[in-house]
């Protein structure tokens, strides 16, 4: 096992047409020995190429990669000591679940005795014993992917890395899989970089999250500080399912207290004066616009009170829980409500738990407090 740590690492592509595109841009990035790391960000956002610098099938722009103490830049990949789990499983179709296992160990000079020793042991591991002898047309979707698992697992790597390993599967299955990848770190204790566009993957399996966007590392830390506390609008609108609620507007003071006003495409739309305990706090962002970001179950429905005007559009039932979309005079949310509480469905004023309230800046993105 190995810890790992990226330095300023870059990586530019040059096109056809002699253009440079950057794909990877000052990534610093450090994973203790024996965690399990999800990276998650949108398609395109570099994931996939960073992982490819860390198995030194690309070679970066600038920056460097260390496993343990040691810089593997100018170190060929079979050499790493790092085991890659593809996307698409890249099994040999000719060679049954035995010979696409034992075949990575073919080149390490390895007795047979412990070769077969390390396939019989991946094979109990990972339920796939009595599948050993079928060819990967034989077998289902997640079946391949322990196949591919076991593969990398009898290397005994310091290091594994799974590029989306479970995109090509149906909902059910990604489920169980996400479940039998738990069990396998907890077992195996060995450094895992999972990557992932799918947030709830990244929310379940990694211990930690460092979530990238353009080429960009936007925040690492555990999955709640990064649904509780994101630090750029991008963070909070990607972590959760539904991504966080964004009111934009700005701050007044009028009369002695702070008002907050939304901004509409012609002009001033609701205003509301926020509770007297946060005046001293948000003062300061007096006149300058914002974005008040707030998660769907931070929000009700109300009758009457003290809050915004909505209209609800639509109701999305998934039985345990309902999603109410709504409008401001402005802006476009969803209220997360329990299954078995209708109550919310009739309100027509949107109340505010202002304690779980984040301020972000409206032209960087930035969390204010």
């Amino acid at each position: 096992m190995a810890s790992l740590k990226l330095n300023n690492l870059c990586k530019v592509f040059k096109t056809d047409r002699k253009a440079e595109v950057t794909a990877l841009a000052g990534i610093n990035l450090e994973v203790p020995d024996g965690e399990l790391m999800a990276l998650v960000g949108p398609s395109g956002c570099g994931k996939s190429t960073l992982l490819r610098l860390i198995a030194g099938l690309d070679h970066p722009s600038n920056g460097s990669i260390s496993l343990g103490n040691k810089e593997v830049n100018n170190i060929k990949p079979q050499d790493r000591d790092v085991a890659m789990v593809f996307q698409n499983y890249a099994l040999f179709p000719h060679l049954t679940v035995e010979q696409n296992i034992i075949f990575s160990l073919k080149f390490r000079k390895i007795p047979k005795s412990e070769m077969q020793s390390r396939v019989d042991d991946a094979a109990d591991l990972l339920g796939i014993t009595d599948f050993l002898q079928r060819k990967p047309a034989e077998l289902s979707g997640g079946q391949r992917q322990r196949v591919a698992l076991g593969r990398a697992m009898v290397c005994k790597p310091k290091i594994f890395l799974l590029d989306e390993p479970l995109s090509n599967l149906d909902a059910r299955m990604r489920a169980e899989m996400r479940a039998e990848i738990a069990k396998l770190h907890n077992r195996l204790r060995t450094t895992m970089i999972f990557v992932t566009h799918d947030q709830t993957e990244a929310m379940t399996l990694g211990q930690r999250i460092c979530v990238i966007n353009k080429g960009k590392v936007m925040q690492v830390g555990a999955p709640l500080d990064l649904y509780q506390r994101p630090v750029h609008k991008f963070v909070g609108d990607f972590i959760g399912t539904p991504g966080m609620n964004f009111i934009r507007g700005r701050l007044d003071v009028l009369d002695g207290s702070n008002v907050f006003i939304e901004d509409t495409k012609d002009g001033d739309g609701d205003s509301l004066h926020l509770p007297e305990i946060f005046s001293k706090a948000v003062a300061k962002f007096n006149g300058i616009k914002v974005l008040l970001g707030i998660r769907s179950e931070h929000l009700k429905l109300i009758e009457k009170g003290i809050g915004f005007k909505v209209t609800l559009d639509t109701v999305e039932t998934l039985g345990h829980e309902s999603l109410l979309h709504i409008r401001t005079a402005a802006n476009k949310m969803i209220v997360r409500s329990s299954g078995n509480d209708q109550s919310n469905f009739n309100g027509k004023i949107l109340e505010i738990n202002w304690s779980n309230v984040i301020w972000f800046d409206y032209n960087s993105g930035l969390a204010l407090i």
